[in-house]
């Protein structure tokens, strides 16, 4: 037996003792069911098994990614796919593919928030969605009009296709299920997972939040800076990035009319953004050649990278690795938040091709490439988070947990009022509020110090604002005399003979000032004797 045998059986003992130290406690055959005793016992065999198996390859696990590593004055952007694929194991190795589909291209692509479906959309109306680590077809659709954008919503049952005209969604098996009639005219596609908000901009110059769990219109923006050239979110705050074809970057949030931030980006039109993880950068690339990275808490530029070609899309992976499409090539940087780089970490080209979008893929390794020509996706190791959470996101989720999944976002959903710049206020307290309870002394002088004096309540009650209230010829007013005016009873007969005697009495008056003699009946005197 060798050193190196001898070293792992020693490895072996000591992580099984460690992984066996919750088993040594149990014990069965106590209980007097027989059949009981034998399933316990075999549960207990294969736990002891897969501890074995754990203990087996823990010390092949490695405490960092792993990246690139070139040796003397080789350099890592000079590795060809070929060979990363031939030293990487199998599994990885099967993950790099490529479909060709000339002639529905450029395509757009996305991946579903666990990385586990592919949905692509060609720009002559050729969209699929595909579960591409088995291979599987999920749906494909022939549209025959313009296909500006694909999205993924909450998971990989639904997804948005942002057409010539309107947007529309559709289900997992390729059935309309919606026509939003108010995106009209959409380029760019985004969704809010937390708070189920589809998110649409285009040429019309119109930023708009769609509630898909509701189908309510949440806002509509008029951004008033032209078309939106590019649009992404900020996973951190949930804030929407836009580029304008002035150089202008805006963030938004569904609750404010107006921009929260406005950003000198570029000098000419912003072509892709892309804002990382934590929230804390943000990658622009613009038509004139220019790529920056700015720090978004302190809204300064870090560092500034010429492109040989504008670069059409930008993206950042879970570990901070930016990739940048430009032409037929895509370049892959890496600690671009940290220092400036000389040179970039990958790169890779398309012969007679050109780059439309670049994404990476979540938990994975692997950065996929929609172009003219079809789909690739391209081995970037040290790309992907290997440590995920599954309860947040499941790469291996069956159907029962997608669905667990589903019902539980929507009852923890967040309103559209809490997007805002900084997330970690919400639900806070104010802390230079005056925490301390008032005596009851205090109590007293502070209620003595609100009361006003005679005069100040006077002047209070004038400046006082007065309800709004109708004058009194209302409608309903003189709607309610006319259905009284001609109606004769005992009371309005008394009410008229009260009133013309009091109209007599003041004629008299006024005569009797004026020294108007009173005319006399004549007809009073003949008539007397009557009486």
């Amino acid at each position: 037996m060798g050193k190196m045998d001898r070293h792992i059986l020693s490895v072996d003992a000591q992580t099984s003792q460690k992984y066996e130290r919750t088993t040594s406690k149990n014990k069965f055959g106590k209980s007097r069911d027989k059949k009981l005793n034998a399933n316990m016992k075999n549960l207990h065999e294969k736990y002891r098994d897969a501890v074995k198996s754990s203990a087996a390859t823990e010390y092949l696990l490695p405490e960092e990614a792993g990246f690139l590593e070139a040796e003397g004055m080789e350099k890592t952007y000079k590795f060809k796919q070929d060979e990363i694929k031939d030293a990487v194991d199998i599994s990885t190795a099967t993950k790099q593919f490529e479909l060709k589909l000339p002639e529905f291209g450029p395509y757009d692509i996305d991946y579903s928030r666990n990385g586990r479906d592919l949905l692509i959309g060609g720009r002559k109306g050729h969209v699929a969605s595909i579960d591409w680590r088995l291979g599987k077809l999920d749906c494909e659709l022939h549209l025959n009009e313009t296909v500006h954008a694909v999205k993924y919503l909450h998971n990989n049952q639904y997804f948005a296709v942002a057409q010539k005209k309107y947007t529309y969604i559709y289900d997992k098996t390729g059935m309309e299920l919606h026509r939003l009639n108010q995106h009209i005219d959409s380029t760019a596609l985004d969704f809010l997972p937390y708070h189920f908000l589809l998110v649409s901009g285009g040429n019309t110059g119109f930023l708009k939040y769609h509630d898909v769990s509701t189908g309510e219109l949440v806002s509509e923006h008029r951004t008033k800076l032209g078309p939106t050239q590019c649009m992404r979110q900020n996973p951190w705050n949930a804030v929407m990035h836009l580029g304008h074809s002035n150089g202008q970057v805006t963030l938004w949030s569904p609750s404010m009319s107006t921009p929260l931030v406005k950003i000198q980006a570029c000098r000419g039109p912003v072509r892709s953004l892309a804002v990382n993880r934590d929230g804390r950068y943000m990658v622009v690339s613009g038509a004139d050649k220019t790529l920056k990275i700015w720090d978004i808490r302190t809204w300064k530029e870090l560092d500034s990278y010429h492109t040989p070609t504008q670069a059409n899309t930008v993206d950042i992976s879970d570990k901070g690795l930016v990739s940048v499409g430009w032409g037929p090539h895509v370049t892959v940087w890496k600690d671009t938040f940290k220092t400036k780089q000389n040179s970039p970490y990958m790169n890779h080209m398309l012969p007679s091709s050109q780059i439309e979008t670049a994404r990476f893929v979540s938990f994975e390794d692997i950065l996929g490439l929609g172009h003219k020509k079809g789909i690739s996706s391209i081995i970037v190791p040290g790309s992907g988070e290997a440590n995920y959470d599954a309860l947040e996101l499941n790469p291996y989720e069956t159907t029962k947990q997608r669905q667990q999944t589903e019902v539980r976002s929507l009852l923890n959903k967040l309103k559209p009022d809490m997007i805002t710049l900084d997330p970690n206020v919400i639900g806070t307290v104010d802390k230079r509020a005056n925490q301390r309870r008032l005596t009851a002394a205090e109590m007293a002088d502070l209620e003595a110090s609100k009361k006003l004096t005679p005069k100040q309540e006077d002047e209070a009650i004038d400046n006082q604002v007065k309800p709004e209230v109708k004058g009194k010829n209302s409608s309903l007013r003189r709607f309610k005399r006319r259905q009284t005016q001609n109606v004769i009873n005992q009371r309005s007969a008394r009410v008229d003979k009260a009133i013309k005697k009091e109209k007599d009495l003041r004629q008299k008056r006024v005569k009797q000032v004026k020294g108007i003699e009173e005319e006399k009946d004549v007809l009073s005197s003949a008539f007397s004797r009557f009486k």
